[in-house]
């Protein structure tokens, strides 16, 4: 079975950073477009960042262009969120997606992370 377990999260200081961890299994994780998307109460779910396959092309929302970098290391079925610069309206719940070939879509569970002073 398709597993997206998100690590990473947590309270951070404004102007602080955290690395999320997105750990896959049960699929070819090198042939999935891998992001991430964060969701706070009362506000939709919004794409943060996006990485195809190869690596080729990465696309960020606006709100964090400059801050986070999104990554992946294939050899570890991982994928990555480096949130740097931190701030109150970045607190959300994270979550990593995956879609596999055949555009099949696979969601974990979210990490919290909260950034307040």
């Amino acid at each position: 079975q398709v597993q997206l377990v998100e690590s990473g999260g947590g309270l951070v200081q404004p102007g602080g950073s955290l690395r999320l961890s997105c750990a896959a299994s049960g699929f070819t994780f090198s042939s999935a477009v891998m992001s991430w998307y964060r969701q706070a109460p009362g506000k939709q779910r919004e794409l943060v960042a996006s990485m195809f396959s190869t690596g080729g092309r990465i696309n960020y929302a606006d709100s964090v262009k400059g801050r986070f970098i999104i990554s992946r290391d294939n050899a570890k079925n991982t994928a990555y969120l480096q949130m740097n610069s931190l701030k109150p309206e970045d607190t959300a719940v994270y979550y990593c997606k995956a879609v596999r070939v055949g555009g099949l879509g696979s969601w974990g569970q979210g990490t919290q992370v909260t950034v307040s002073s």
